[in-house]
Protein backbone atom coordinates (compact mmCIF):
# COMPACT_ATOMS: atom_id res chain seq x y z
CA UNK A 1 0.00 0.00 0.00
CA UNK A 2 2.76 2.42 0.93
CA UNK A 3 4.74 1.70 -2.23
CA UNK A 4 1.83 2.52 -4.54
CA UNK A 5 0.84 5.52 -2.43
CA UNK A 6 4.40 6.86 -2.60
CA UNK A 7 4.46 6.34 -6.37
CA UNK A 8 1.24 8.33 -6.83
CA UNK A 9 2.31 11.07 -4.43
CA UNK A 10 5.70 11.37 -6.12
CA UNK A 11 4.12 11.51 -9.57
CA UNK A 12 1.69 14.23 -8.45
CA UNK A 13 4.52 16.28 -6.98
CA UNK A 14 6.65 15.91 -10.10
CA UNK A 15 3.75 16.75 -12.41
CA UNK A 16 3.28 20.16 -10.78
CA UNK A 17 6.61 21.17 -12.33
CA UNK A 18 7.46 18.77 -15.14
CA UNK A 19 3.99 18.09 -16.50
CA UNK A 20 1.75 15.07 -17.12
CA UNK A 21 3.17 13.84 -20.39
CA UNK A 22 3.74 10.16 -21.06
CA UNK A 23 7.47 10.85 -20.84
CA UNK A 24 7.11 12.07 -17.25
CA UNK A 25 4.88 9.15 -16.27
CA UNK A 26 7.22 6.62 -17.91
CA UNK A 27 10.22 8.02 -16.05
CA UNK A 28 8.48 8.03 -12.67
CA UNK A 29 7.24 4.46 -13.10
CA UNK A 30 10.61 3.34 -14.49
CA UNK A 31 12.48 4.89 -11.57
CA UNK A 32 10.14 3.19 -9.08
CA UNK A 33 10.59 -0.20 -10.76
CA UNK A 34 14.37 0.22 -10.90
CA UNK A 35 14.46 1.13 -7.21
CA UNK A 36 12.26 -1.84 -6.30
CA UNK A 37 14.55 -4.12 -8.31
CA UNK A 38 17.56 -2.92 -6.33
CA UNK A 39 15.58 -3.28 -3.10
CA UNK A 40 14.63 -6.88 -3.86
CA UNK A 41 18.29 -7.84 -4.34
CA UNK A 42 19.47 -5.98 -1.25
CA UNK A 43 16.60 -7.22 0.92
CA UNK A 44 17.09 -10.84 -0.12
CA UNK A 45 20.81 -10.80 0.72
CA UNK A 46 20.23 -8.97 3.99
CA UNK A 47 17.50 -11.42 5.02
CA UNK A 48 19.86 -14.39 4.53
CA UNK A 49 22.61 -12.73 6.58
CA UNK A 50 20.40 -11.37 9.39
CA UNK A 51 17.13 -13.35 9.45
CA UNK A 52 15.76 -11.66 12.57
CA UNK A 53 12.46 -9.90 13.11
CA UNK A 54 14.19 -7.00 14.85
CA UNK A 55 16.20 -6.24 11.69
CA UNK A 56 13.08 -6.53 9.53
CA UNK A 57 11.12 -4.05 11.64
CA UNK A 58 14.03 -1.63 11.67
CA UNK A 59 13.81 -1.69 7.86
CA UNK A 60 10.05 -1.15 8.01
CA UNK A 61 10.49 1.81 10.35
CA UNK A 62 13.29 3.26 8.25
CA UNK A 63 11.18 2.91 5.09
CA UNK A 64 8.28 4.73 6.75
CA UNK A 65 10.53 7.47 8.03
CA UNK A 66 12.17 7.96 4.63
CA UNK A 67 8.79 7.97 2.87
CA UNK A 68 7.73 10.97 4.97
CA UNK A 69 11.07 12.77 5.09
CA UNK A 70 12.15 12.40 1.47
CA UNK A 71 8.73 13.04 -0.07
CA UNK A 72 8.41 16.24 1.97
CA UNK A 73 11.94 17.11 0.87
CA UNK A 74 10.83 16.45 -2.72
CA UNK A 75 7.93 18.86 -2.25
CA UNK A 76 10.29 21.55 -0.93
CA UNK A 77 12.73 21.03 -3.80
CA UNK A 78 9.95 21.12 -6.39
CA UNK A 79 8.64 24.36 -4.94
CA UNK A 80 11.97 25.93 -5.80
CA UNK A 81 11.90 24.20 -9.20
CA UNK A 82 8.50 25.74 -9.88
CA UNK A 83 9.99 29.20 -9.35
CA UNK A 84 12.82 28.26 -11.71
CA UNK A 85 10.31 27.06 -14.30
CA UNK A 86 8.45 30.37 -14.14
CA UNK A 87 11.58 32.14 -15.40
CA UNK A 88 12.91 29.16 -17.37
CA UNK A 89 16.08 28.68 -15.28
CA UNK A 90 17.25 25.43 -16.90
CA UNK A 91 20.17 24.80 -14.55
CA UNK A 92 17.95 25.04 -11.49
CA UNK A 93 15.37 22.77 -13.11
CA UNK A 94 17.95 20.08 -13.89
CA UNK A 95 19.46 20.32 -10.42
CA UNK A 96 16.04 19.96 -8.83
CA UNK A 97 15.29 16.93 -10.97
CA UNK A 98 18.48 15.20 -9.79
CA UNK A 99 17.54 15.83 -6.16
CA UNK A 100 14.02 14.54 -6.77
CA UNK A 101 15.39 11.33 -8.28
CA UNK A 102 17.64 10.73 -5.30
CA UNK A 103 14.85 11.54 -2.86
CA UNK A 104 12.51 9.03 -4.53
CA UNK A 105 15.09 6.25 -4.84
CA UNK A 106 15.79 6.01 -1.09
CA UNK A 107 12.31 5.15 0.28
CA UNK A 108 11.30 2.97 -2.66
CA UNK A 109 14.52 0.93 -2.47
CA UNK A 110 13.91 0.37 1.24
CA UNK A 111 10.34 -0.71 0.51
CA UNK A 112 11.67 -3.18 -2.05
CA UNK A 113 13.79 -4.77 0.67
CA UNK A 114 10.76 -5.77 2.71
CA UNK A 115 9.04 -8.40 0.55
CA UNK A 116 11.95 -10.87 0.26
CA UNK A 117 12.78 -10.29 3.94
CA UNK A 118 9.18 -11.05 4.94
CA UNK A 119 9.18 -14.27 2.91
CA UNK A 120 12.52 -15.33 4.43
CA UNK A 121 11.17 -14.86 7.96
CA UNK A 122 7.80 -16.50 7.28
CA UNK A 123 9.14 -19.64 5.59
CA UNK A 124 10.24 -22.05 8.30
CA UNK A 125 9.72 -25.22 6.28
CA UNK A 126 10.65 -25.43 2.57
CA UNK A 127 7.59 -27.59 2.00
CA UNK A 128 5.42 -24.58 2.83
CA UNK A 129 7.39 -22.04 0.78
CA UNK A 130 4.85 -21.90 -2.07
CA UNK A 131 1.84 -21.47 0.21
CA UNK A 132 3.47 -18.82 2.38
CA UNK A 133 4.97 -16.80 -0.48
CA UNK A 134 1.61 -16.97 -2.31
CA UNK A 135 -0.15 -15.66 0.79
CA UNK A 136 2.33 -12.80 1.17
CA UNK A 137 2.02 -11.84 -2.50
CA UNK A 138 -1.79 -11.98 -2.23
CA UNK A 139 -1.77 -9.68 0.81
CA UNK A 140 0.73 -7.43 -0.96
CA UNK A 141 -1.51 -7.13 -4.00
CA UNK A 142 -4.51 -6.24 -1.83
CA UNK A 143 -2.34 -3.56 -0.26
CA UNK A 144 -1.48 -2.32 -3.74
CA UNK A 145 -5.18 -1.93 -4.48
CA UNK A 146 -5.58 0.22 -1.37
CA UNK A 147 -2.48 2.19 -2.33
CA UNK A 148 -3.96 2.79 -5.77
CA UNK A 149 -7.41 4.04 -4.79
CA UNK A 150 -7.03 5.66 -1.37
CA UNK A 151 -4.47 8.34 -2.33
CA UNK A 152 -6.00 9.20 -5.71
CA UNK A 153 -9.69 9.23 -4.83
CA UNK A 154 -9.69 10.29 -1.18
CA UNK A 155 -6.50 11.47 0.52
CA UNK A 156 -4.90 13.69 -2.14
CA UNK A 157 -8.13 15.51 -3.14
CA UNK A 158 -9.11 16.06 0.51
CA UNK A 159 -5.73 16.70 2.15
CA UNK A 160 -3.14 17.20 -0.60
CA UNK A 161 -0.17 15.20 -1.83
CA UNK A 162 2.21 16.22 0.96
CA UNK A 163 -0.31 15.27 3.64
CA UNK A 164 -0.76 11.94 1.83
CA UNK A 165 2.99 11.37 2.08
CA UNK A 166 2.84 12.03 5.82
CA UNK A 167 -0.18 9.77 6.30
CA UNK A 168 1.02 6.68 4.42
CA UNK A 169 4.64 7.02 5.54
CA UNK A 170 3.56 7.45 9.17
CA UNK A 171 1.35 4.35 8.99
CA UNK A 172 4.34 2.34 7.79
CA UNK A 173 6.56 3.87 10.48
CA UNK A 174 3.98 3.03 13.15
CA UNK A 175 3.84 -0.61 12.03
CA UNK A 176 7.64 -0.78 12.15
CA UNK A 177 7.87 0.74 15.62
CA UNK A 178 5.20 -1.63 16.98
CA UNK A 179 7.18 -4.54 15.52
CA UNK A 180 10.36 -3.22 17.13
CA UNK A 181 8.66 -3.01 20.53
CA UNK A 182 7.81 -6.70 20.14
CA UNK A 183 11.14 -7.95 18.79
CA UNK A 184 13.91 -5.58 19.90
CA UNK A 185 15.10 -4.39 23.30
CA UNK A 186 13.05 -1.58 24.86
CA UNK A 187 16.11 0.68 24.99
CA UNK A 188 16.83 0.26 21.26
CA UNK A 189 13.19 0.87 20.37
CA UNK A 190 12.94 3.96 22.56
CA UNK A 191 16.08 5.51 21.09
CA UNK A 192 14.92 4.76 17.55
CA UNK A 193 11.48 6.24 18.21
CA UNK A 194 12.94 9.41 19.72
CA UNK A 195 15.37 9.81 16.81
CA UNK A 196 12.63 9.50 14.18
CA UNK A 197 10.35 11.89 16.08
CA UNK A 198 13.08 14.49 16.52
CA UNK A 199 13.86 14.39 12.80
CA UNK A 200 10.30 14.22 11.47
CA UNK A 201 8.57 16.84 13.62
CA UNK A 202 10.66 19.76 12.28
CA UNK A 203 10.42 18.42 8.72
CA UNK A 204 6.64 18.10 8.90
CA UNK A 205 6.32 21.48 10.64
CA UNK A 206 8.36 23.44 8.10
CA UNK A 207 7.79 21.55 4.83
CA UNK A 208 4.02 21.38 5.18
CA UNK A 209 3.81 25.14 5.47
CA UNK A 210 2.63 27.20 2.56
CA UNK A 211 1.32 26.05 -0.79
CA UNK A 212 2.79 23.72 -3.34
CA UNK A 213 3.84 26.66 -5.51
CA UNK A 214 4.43 30.30 -4.75
CA UNK A 215 3.92 32.10 -8.05
CA UNK A 216 3.50 35.85 -7.94
CA UNK A 217 -0.17 36.73 -8.00
CA UNK A 218 -1.41 33.32 -6.92
CA UNK A 219 -4.87 33.65 -5.42
CA UNK A 220 -5.90 29.99 -5.31
CA UNK A 221 -4.44 26.50 -5.49
CA UNK A 222 -5.94 23.07 -4.99
CA UNK A 223 -5.31 19.43 -5.72
CA UNK A 224 -8.16 17.42 -7.19
CA UNK A 225 -8.35 13.79 -8.23
CA UNK A 226 -7.24 14.90 -11.70
CA UNK A 227 -5.09 18.02 -11.50
CA UNK A 228 -3.02 20.47 -9.52
CA UNK A 229 -4.96 23.71 -10.03
CA UNK A 230 -3.83 27.33 -9.71
CA UNK A 231 -5.46 30.68 -10.30
CA UNK A 232 -2.99 33.49 -10.98
CA UNK A 233 -3.97 37.16 -11.06
CA UNK A 234 -2.03 39.50 -13.32
CA UNK A 235 -3.32 43.05 -13.70
CA UNK A 236 -7.10 42.88 -13.78
CA UNK A 237 -7.24 39.30 -15.15
CA UNK A 238 -7.36 35.83 -13.58
CA UNK A 239 -5.67 32.90 -15.33
CA UNK A 240 -6.29 29.18 -14.80
CA UNK A 241 -3.11 27.08 -14.70
CA UNK A 242 -3.00 23.29 -14.39
CA UNK A 243 -0.16 21.01 -13.30
CA UNK A 244 3.16 22.38 -14.60
CA UNK A 245 1.47 25.68 -15.44
CA UNK A 246 3.19 26.48 -18.73
CA UNK A 247 -0.13 27.22 -20.45
CA UNK A 248 -3.26 28.86 -19.12
CA UNK A 249 -6.54 27.09 -19.79
CA UNK A 250 -9.01 29.92 -19.13
CA UNK A 251 -8.90 33.62 -18.36
CA UNK A 252 -11.30 36.22 -17.06
CA UNK A 253 -10.72 39.99 -16.88
CA UNK A 254 -12.72 42.32 -14.68
CA UNK A 255 -15.89 43.50 -16.33
CA UNK A 256 -15.73 40.59 -18.76
CA UNK A 257 -13.12 42.48 -20.79
CA UNK A 258 -11.43 40.49 -23.58
CA UNK A 259 -7.97 42.03 -23.98
CA UNK A 260 -7.03 40.24 -27.20
CA UNK A 261 -8.15 37.64 -29.70
CA UNK A 262 -7.17 34.26 -28.33
CA UNK A 263 -7.49 30.59 -29.24
CA UNK A 264 -10.95 30.61 -27.68
CA UNK A 265 -12.06 33.76 -29.49
CA UNK A 266 -11.28 32.16 -32.87
CA UNK A 267 -13.97 29.56 -32.10
CA UNK A 268 -16.53 32.37 -32.62
CA UNK A 269 -15.77 32.28 -36.35
CA UNK A 270 -16.84 28.65 -36.74
CA UNK A 271 -20.52 29.28 -37.71
CA UNK A 272 -19.45 31.84 -40.32
CA UNK A 273 -17.88 29.24 -42.56
CA UNK A 274 -21.44 28.39 -43.63
CA UNK A 275 -22.71 30.12 -46.76
CA UNK A 276 -25.83 31.31 -44.92
CA UNK A 277 -24.72 31.76 -41.31
CA UNK A 278 -27.09 32.33 -38.45
CA UNK A 279 -26.37 33.01 -34.79
CA UNK A 280 -26.09 29.69 -32.93
CA UNK A 281 -28.95 28.83 -30.64
CA UNK A 282 -27.46 25.76 -28.99
CA UNK A 283 -23.88 24.79 -28.23
CA UNK A 284 -21.80 22.08 -26.54
CA UNK A 285 -18.29 22.61 -25.20
CA UNK A 286 -16.00 19.63 -24.58
CA UNK A 287 -13.27 20.96 -22.31
CA UNK A 288 -15.13 23.69 -20.44
CA UNK A 289 -12.26 24.52 -18.03
CA UNK A 290 -13.30 27.74 -16.25
CA UNK A 291 -15.70 28.75 -19.03
CA UNK A 292 -13.86 31.13 -21.36
CA UNK A 293 -15.37 29.74 -24.59
CA UNK A 294 -19.05 29.73 -23.54
CA UNK A 295 -18.70 33.11 -21.84
CA UNK A 296 -17.42 34.68 -25.06
CA UNK A 297 -20.17 33.01 -27.10
CA UNK A 298 -22.73 34.33 -24.61
CA UNK A 299 -21.23 37.80 -24.83
CA UNK A 300 -21.49 37.83 -28.64
CA UNK A 301 -24.65 35.82 -29.35
CA UNK A 302 -26.70 36.32 -26.21
CA UNK A 303 -28.00 33.65 -23.81
CA UNK A 304 -27.88 30.64 -26.14
CA UNK A 305 -28.29 27.25 -24.47
CA UNK A 306 -24.81 25.83 -23.73
CA UNK A 307 -23.82 22.45 -22.30
CA UNK A 308 -20.22 22.68 -21.04
CA UNK A 309 -18.44 19.43 -20.20
CA UNK A 310 -15.43 19.45 -17.84
CA UNK A 311 -13.79 16.35 -16.39
CA UNK A 312 -12.69 17.99 -13.14
CA UNK A 313 -15.45 19.35 -10.86
CA UNK A 314 -12.88 21.30 -8.84
CA UNK A 315 -12.09 23.34 -11.96
CA UNK A 316 -15.79 24.11 -12.40
CA UNK A 317 -15.91 25.32 -8.78
CA UNK A 318 -12.86 27.52 -9.41
CA UNK A 319 -14.58 28.87 -12.54
CA UNK A 320 -17.62 29.94 -10.56
CA UNK A 321 -15.50 31.58 -7.86
CA UNK A 322 -12.73 33.27 -9.84
CA UNK A 323 -13.95 33.45 -13.47
CA UNK A 324 -17.53 34.63 -13.00
CA UNK A 325 -18.91 31.44 -14.51
CA UNK A 326 -22.42 32.32 -13.37
CA UNK A 327 -24.39 32.75 -16.59
CA UNK A 328 -27.70 30.86 -16.24
CA UNK A 329 -27.56 29.70 -19.87
CA UNK A 330 -24.30 27.76 -19.28
CA UNK A 331 -24.96 24.28 -17.97
CA UNK A 332 -21.66 23.04 -16.49
CA UNK A 333 -21.46 19.24 -16.45
CA UNK A 334 -18.70 17.33 -14.64
CA UNK A 335 -17.77 14.24 -16.63
CA UNK A 336 -15.65 12.68 -19.34
CA UNK A 337 -16.03 14.57 -22.61
CA UNK A 338 -16.82 11.73 -24.96
CA UNK A 339 -19.01 9.71 -22.62
CA UNK A 340 -20.99 12.74 -21.47
CA UNK A 341 -21.49 14.07 -25.00
CA UNK A 342 -22.82 10.67 -26.04
CA UNK A 343 -25.48 11.00 -23.33
CA UNK A 344 -26.64 14.38 -24.66
CA UNK A 345 -29.06 14.44 -27.56
CA UNK A 346 -28.53 17.90 -29.02
CA UNK A 347 -28.88 18.94 -31.74
CA UNK A 348 -26.21 21.62 -31.37
CA UNK A 349 -25.39 24.37 -33.83
CA UNK A 350 -21.79 24.49 -32.58
CA UNK A 351 -19.62 21.95 -30.77
CA UNK A 352 -16.15 23.01 -29.63
CA UNK A 353 -13.40 20.69 -28.37
CA UNK A 354 -10.51 22.02 -26.35
CA UNK A 355 -9.62 19.29 -23.89
CA UNK A 356 -5.84 19.47 -23.85
CA UNK A 357 -3.85 17.99 -21.00
CA UNK A 358 -0.63 19.57 -22.22
CA UNK A 359 0.81 18.44 -24.55
CA UNK A 360 -1.87 15.85 -25.40
CA UNK A 361 -5.38 15.80 -26.75
CA UNK A 362 -7.01 12.73 -25.19
CA UNK A 363 -6.72 10.14 -27.95
CA UNK A 364 -10.37 9.09 -27.71
CA UNK A 365 -11.38 12.64 -28.72
CA UNK A 366 -9.53 12.40 -32.05
CA UNK A 367 -10.93 9.30 -33.69
CA UNK A 368 -13.29 8.75 -36.61
CA UNK A 369 -15.83 7.14 -34.31
CA UNK A 370 -15.83 10.11 -31.95
CA UNK A 371 -16.16 12.64 -34.76
CA UNK A 372 -19.08 10.60 -36.08
CA UNK A 373 -20.72 10.93 -32.67
CA UNK A 374 -20.11 14.69 -32.81
CA UNK A 375 -21.62 14.88 -36.30
CA UNK A 376 -24.72 13.01 -35.14
CA UNK A 377 -25.30 15.67 -32.49
CA UNK A 378 -24.94 18.65 -34.80
CA UNK A 379 -27.84 20.39 -36.50
CA UNK A 380 -28.18 20.24 -40.30
CA UNK A 381 -25.86 23.23 -40.78
CA UNK A 382 -23.89 22.70 -37.58
CA UNK A 383 -20.13 23.15 -37.22
CA UNK A 384 -17.49 21.79 -34.91
CA UNK A 385 -14.15 23.38 -33.94
CA UNK A 386 -11.21 21.64 -32.29
CA UNK A 387 -7.95 23.06 -30.94
CA UNK A 388 -4.87 21.16 -32.16
CA UNK A 389 -1.21 21.78 -31.27
CA UNK A 390 1.69 22.15 -33.68
CA UNK A 391 5.21 23.54 -33.83
CA UNK A 392 6.91 25.56 -36.56
CA UNK A 393 7.52 23.17 -39.43
CA UNK A 394 5.81 20.19 -37.80
CA UNK A 395 2.09 19.87 -38.50
CA UNK A 396 1.78 16.10 -38.21
CA UNK A 397 -0.86 16.28 -35.49
CA UNK A 398 -2.87 18.86 -37.44
CA UNK A 399 -2.63 16.68 -40.55
CA UNK A 400 -3.74 13.55 -38.70
CA UNK A 401 -6.74 15.21 -37.05
CA UNK A 402 -7.80 16.98 -40.26
CA UNK A 403 -7.55 13.72 -42.23
CA UNK A 404 -9.75 12.02 -39.66
CA UNK A 405 -12.27 14.86 -39.75
CA UNK A 406 -12.42 14.70 -43.55
CA UNK A 407 -13.38 11.06 -43.23
CA UNK A 408 -16.57 12.23 -41.48
CA UNK A 409 -17.25 15.83 -42.60
CA UNK A 410 -17.38 17.17 -46.18
CA UNK A 411 -15.19 20.21 -45.47
CA UNK A 412 -12.47 21.12 -42.97
CA UNK A 413 -10.75 24.50 -42.58
CA UNK A 414 -7.53 25.27 -40.66
CA UNK A 415 -6.80 28.52 -38.81
CA UNK A 416 -3.31 29.10 -37.41
CA UNK A 417 -3.84 31.24 -34.31
CA UNK A 418 -1.25 34.03 -34.49
CA UNK A 419 1.36 34.17 -31.74
CA UNK A 420 0.63 30.62 -30.57
CA UNK A 421 1.40 26.99 -31.38
CA UNK A 422 -2.30 26.26 -31.95
CA UNK A 423 -4.38 25.52 -35.02
CA UNK A 424 -8.18 25.59 -34.90
CA UNK A 425 -9.76 23.04 -37.24
CA UNK A 426 -13.34 23.83 -38.25
CA UNK A 427 -15.44 21.03 -39.73
CA UNK A 428 -18.80 21.82 -41.35
CA UNK A 429 -21.79 19.55 -41.90
CA UNK A 430 -22.48 21.25 -45.24
CA UNK A 431 -19.89 21.70 -48.02
CA UNK A 432 -18.26 25.11 -47.52
CA UNK A 433 -15.36 27.16 -48.85
CA UNK A 434 -12.99 29.77 -47.44
CA UNK A 435 -14.82 32.27 -49.65
CA UNK A 436 -17.88 31.85 -47.45
CA UNK A 437 -15.94 33.20 -44.45
CA UNK A 438 -14.58 36.14 -46.45
CA UNK A 439 -18.06 36.98 -47.74
CA UNK A 440 -19.61 36.77 -44.28
CA UNK A 441 -16.92 39.00 -42.84
CA UNK A 442 -17.58 41.59 -45.56
CA UNK A 443 -21.33 41.44 -44.94
CA UNK A 444 -21.10 41.59 -41.15
CA UNK A 445 -23.52 44.14 -39.72
CA UNK A 446 -21.87 47.40 -38.59
CA UNK A 447 -23.43 47.03 -35.14
CA UNK A 448 -22.11 43.48 -34.71
CA UNK A 449 -20.09 42.83 -31.54
CA UNK A 450 -16.50 44.09 -31.96
CA UNK A 451 -15.23 40.80 -30.54
CA UNK A 452 -17.03 38.89 -33.32
CA UNK A 453 -15.66 41.19 -36.01
CA UNK A 454 -12.10 40.83 -34.69
CA UNK A 455 -12.44 37.06 -34.41
CA UNK A 456 -13.67 36.72 -38.00
CA UNK A 457 -11.01 39.10 -39.30
CA UNK A 458 -8.26 37.19 -37.48
CA UNK A 459 -9.58 33.85 -38.73
CA UNK A 460 -9.83 35.07 -42.33
CA UNK A 461 -6.29 36.48 -42.24
CA UNK A 462 -4.78 33.28 -40.83
CA UNK A 463 -6.40 30.49 -42.85
CA UNK A 464 -3.85 27.77 -43.54
CA UNK A 465 -3.89 25.09 -46.24
CA UNK A 466 -4.42 21.51 -45.15
CA UNK A 467 -1.32 19.38 -45.60
CA UNK A 468 -1.01 15.94 -47.08
CA UNK A 469 -3.60 13.57 -45.74
CA UNK A 470 -2.34 12.06 -42.52
CA UNK A 471 -3.37 8.82 -40.88
CA UNK A 472 -7.08 8.43 -40.20
CA UNK A 473 -7.30 7.66 -36.51
CA UNK A 474 -9.78 5.14 -35.16
CA UNK A 475 -10.76 3.75 -31.80
CA UNK A 476 -8.59 0.76 -32.69
CA UNK A 477 -5.52 2.78 -33.62
CA UNK A 478 -4.89 6.40 -32.67
CA UNK A 479 -1.16 7.08 -32.04
CA UNK A 480 -1.76 10.56 -30.64
CA UNK A 481 0.75 10.16 -27.79
CA UNK A 482 3.47 8.95 -30.16
CA UNK A 483 2.94 11.89 -32.51
CA UNK A 484 2.78 14.41 -29.66
CA UNK A 485 5.88 13.03 -27.94
CA UNK A 486 7.94 13.16 -31.11
CA UNK A 487 6.75 16.72 -31.89
CA UNK A 488 7.65 17.94 -28.39
CA UNK A 489 11.07 16.26 -28.35
CA UNK A 490 11.93 17.56 -31.81
CA UNK A 491 10.83 21.08 -30.88
CA UNK A 492 12.86 21.10 -27.66
CA UNK A 493 15.94 19.87 -29.51
CA UNK A 494 15.54 22.63 -32.10
CA UNK A 495 14.33 25.56 -29.98
CA UNK A 496 15.64 24.60 -26.57
CA UNK A 497 13.69 24.88 -23.30
CA UNK A 498 13.26 28.63 -23.86
CA UNK A 499 10.84 27.75 -26.66
CA UNK A 500 8.31 26.79 -24.01
CA UNK A 501 8.05 30.39 -22.86
CA UNK A 502 7.34 31.61 -19.34
CA UNK A 503 4.25 32.64 -17.42
CA UNK A 504 4.80 36.25 -18.38
CA UNK A 505 4.58 35.29 -22.06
Amino acid sequence: MSTLAIEFVASRLVQTVYGTSNIVWANVIGLVLLSLTAGYFIGGRLADKHPRESVFYVLVSLAGFCAVFFLLLTGAVLRQAASALAVMDVNALVGSLVLVVLALVVPVTLLGCLSPFAIRLAVRDVAEAGRISGRIYAISTLGSLLGTYLPVLIVIPLAGSRAAAVLFGSLLLLVGLIGMWRSATPRQTLLTTLLFVLLLVPAITFWLRGGIKAYAGQVYEAESAYNYIQVIRQGDCNYLLLNEGQAFHSFYCDGDRVPEISVWSIMLAAPYFNAQPRPPRTMAVVGLAAGTIPKQFTRVFGPLAIDGIELDPTIIAAGRRYFDLTEPNINAIAGDGRYTLSRLSGPYDVITIDAYKVPYIPWHLTTREFFSEVSDRLSADGVMAINVGRTPGDRRLVDAVSATLLDVFPTVHAIDVPGTLNTILVATKQPTTAGDLYANLAQLEPDAAPLLHDALATAAANLAPLGDRGRVMTDDRAPIEFISDSIVIRYLLEAGPSGLGTLDQ
